[in-house]
């Protein structure tokens, strides 16, 4: 019976899990398209792209994760048949949507100044400023899809958002191809037509998931008339109570990978270059056990709301050991295939023999990193949010960073060091998460969501 069980819960983790997964390498792919094409324009353009991107990233991922803080509510909430709270959250998502996007949006103003700050070019980081600036009016669309997305996802709907992000990629190569080089009577407009194309591409994003919603009435159950009762103090509260943390989590472990490229920059370029070939190949496989993450956090939160906590801690074993089993293939793959892969990005045999002596150390890495990814989807779930940013802060920062430097540049590992000290980072956050949700986790858990009866 118990195996019957698990095997139950796993077939329901992968029909959230798998979709989630797809969405997210869907998502990551829009980025990717744009610096291969943009890469064709020239090499200016294209480390502007990369600069440029960077800078997005770093800042987008705090509203990101801020707006995440409607995962617990929603599916909890969806889970006790509080259909009420489900509505009210996704509008208060909304709100705060928009709020994110005026300071986020201005830091965006300020790229080519904090670029220079941190030693680029003056020529390569005005090229970047406007890259990001012609940006600025996607964001509130951007973050407004990530709130209905959510939304969706909390109540286990998952396949609108796939499809919509396929279709976007799909809109994102034409708009590249006819802005970037000039095609169908537009101008060849080069960098900044790929600014134009990525930010008319959040905005089909969002349009089209809103369009999608209505015509499958998939409001239905999820959706009340807007009133007052969203701008309630404390509901915005509630949300921000539990956005903030995600935000500062996400950011925390983004910020920790950046700063670790910036270590592997001052090894020299070759380091650099296989450092970043290794983090691409290690980003590529993280989407299947985020997305496990994302599916955890709903099961989670459903069943937690349903009052059903023995089979929520259920639940967050068998999506750890399912983010553990994906991982421990990529791991397989990464040792060996670490001759071959390395190839598929560059031509240069120093380089590749680098990038191949860093991937089986991603190897380990690997299990930690899908572990601790859902692991944090299982706190998220049960409202617990707080715990793994402070889990992340002292893993990545108290221990990941300081090892990487002593290692790379006090024991002459170079980036092999860089990345060891990564592991062991990543390594303490598995293990403080597990251990959390194994003294702490749902079968412990207080409903979050249910605040608006």
């Amino acid at each position: 019976m118990r195996w019957r069980a698990i095997r139950v819960e796993a077939r329901k983790l992968l029909a959230l899990g798998v979709p989630v997964a797809i969405t997210q390498l869907g998502a990551m792919t829009l980025g990717v398209v744009d610096t291969i094409m943009v890469g064709h324009v020239g090499v200016l353009e294209l480390d502007a792209a990369a600069l440029g991107n960077l800078w997005l990233l770093g800042t987008m991922i705090l509203g990101i994760g801020t707006i995440f803080g409607m995962d617990p509510l929603v599916s909890q909430a969806h889970g006790s048949g509080d259909r009420r709270t489900v509505a009210l959250t996704l509008q208060r998502g909304i709100l705060i949507a928009l709020a994110c996007s005026i300071p986020i949006g201005a830091s965006w103003l300020l790229t080519g100044t904090a670029l220079r700050s941190f030693g680029q070019e003056a020529a390569l980081a005005d090229a970047a400023h406007e890259y990001v600036v012609l940006q600025i009016p996607s964001l509130a669309f951007f973050f407004v899809f990530n709130a209905i997305r959510q939304w969706l996802q909390g109540r286990g709907i998952v396949g609108p958002a796939l499809w919509v992000v396929l279709l976007a990629n799909v809109f994102n190569v034409v708009a590249n191809w006819v802005l970037i080089f000039g095609h169908l009577g537009m101008p060849a407009l080069g960098l900044e037509g790929a600014a134009i194309a990525t930010a008319s591409t959040r905005v089909f994003q969002c349009v089209a998931l809103v369009i999608w919603v209505r015509a499958l009435r998939l409001h239905q159950g999820g959706w009340i008339p807007w009133s007052r009762e969203a701008l309630d103090p404390r509901g915005l509260s509630v949300v921000l109570r539990l956005g903030i943390p995600i935000g500062i989590q996400y950011g925390l472990e983004v910020w920790a990978f950046q700063a670790a490229t910036l270590l592997a920059g001052r090894l020299g370029e070759i380091p650099l270059a296989a450092h970043v070939i290794a983090l691409n190949l290690a980003s590529l496989t993280f989407m299947v056990p985020l997305g496990m993450s994302i599916g955890t956090a709903t099961r989670v939160g459903n069943l937690v709301g349903a009052g059903k906590r023995r089979d929520a801690q259920r639940a967050a074993y068998v999506g750890l050991g399912m983010g553990a089993a994906v991982m421990t293939l990529a791991a397989a793959a990464f040792i060996t295939l670490r001759d071959l892969l390395p190839a598929a990005f560059t031509d240069d045999v120093e380089t590749r023999m680098l990038a191949a002596s860093i991937l089986p150390i991603a190897a380990a890495f690997q299990l930690f990193d899908g572990t601790q990814a859902v692991g944090a989807g299982v706190l998220r779930g049960m409202g617990a949010t707080r715990p793994a940013a402070l889990i992340n802060l002292v893993g990545f920062y108290v221990l990941a960073l300081p090892i990487a430097w002593w290692l790379g540049f006090h024991q002459a590992l170079g980036v092999r060091g860089v990345w060891w000290g990564l592991c062991l980072g990543l390594a303490s956050v598995a293990a403080a998460l597990v251990l959390y949700v194994r003294v702490r986790g749902p079968a412990h858990a207080v409903a979050v969501g249910v605040f608006d009866r």
